[in-house]
């Protein structure tokens, strides 16, 4: 590794109290043996087996004032004052196999680790776009295929993880944030990339990051663009080590 990252583990390693292989070692451990993992799978939430009686009380209060609200005419997803007293029944009278009711609908949490990955690969493409955009400016475009190759392309819909981050994606987008990657998105079927692409944003980023730590940090507004060599790199990396030639 870089010195100066080195430097930083031995660093974190003294704040310890433990030696740098040691300290190192452990993180490793860390990563590749998890004491516990919970086997979370991207989708629907499962129904809740068992409610406690403070949160059948609470629910059932809000389910009773809902349906009283309502317009006479409602036929939306709230239903109507029948559909939503139905569902305060079930909870009073602690009716577990239609508890479902309660969770229709929920996804599983999208991890913040993975919100946190969505947003720093989106801000990734945002900077490569940038940076081709501005070596076209100054006369010196790069070419259609690595220009292809650095498009953002979404993410797999029928992946449940890829999918969640898909849908993390467009929440993210409907702001005036990474507005310039839209385009791209529309060229590859809507954000659907209809294959996994994780991996190779995740070697891409990786790759993103060396080179971004390698850079003193600068004022200019230029300062945090890429030169065509580094676009090449970050394109290269798409591609397991494995299968590079």
């Amino acid at each position: 590794m870089d010195d100066h990252v080195r430097d930083q583990l031995k660093v974190m390693a003294d704040d310890a109290g433990l030696n740098l292989s040691e300290f190192v070692r452990d993180l490793l451990m860390e990563a590749v043996v998890p004491v516990y993992e919970e086997d979370v799978r991207h989708g629907d939430e499962p129904p809740q087996e068992s409610l406690r009686i403070v949160d059948r009380q609470v629910l059932s209060l809000l389910h009773r004032i809902l349906g009283r609200v309502l317009p006479e005419d409602a036929n939306d997803v709230d239903g109507d004052l029948d559909y939503q007293l139905m569902r305060a029944e079930i909870l009073e009278a602690g009716f577990t196999g239609s508890y479902w009711y309660e969770t229709a609908g929920f996804q599983t949490e999208l991890s913040k680790r993975d919100c946190g990955r969505v947003s720093d690969i989106l801000q990734m493409f945002r900077i490569i776009t940038f940076s081709i955009r501005h070596l076209e400016e100054r006369g010196s475009p790069v070419d259609e295929k690595l220009a292809l190759e650095l498009e953002f392309q979404g993410f797999d819909h029928n992946d449940p993880l890829e999918g969640h981050m898909a849908d993390y994606v467009e929440f993210l987008m409907r702001g005036d944030k990474w507005t310039e990657l839209k385009p791209q998105l529309e060229r590859n079927d809507n954000g659907n990339s209809h294959h996994r692409v994780l991996d190779s944003y995740l070697r891409m980023l990786a790759e993103y990051r060396r080179i971004a730590d390698g850079r003193e940090r600068g004022h200019s507004r230029y300062d945090y663009l890429l030169s065509r060599d580094e676009l090449e790199q970050i394109s290269a990396a798409r591609v397991h080590p494995s299968n590079r030639k």
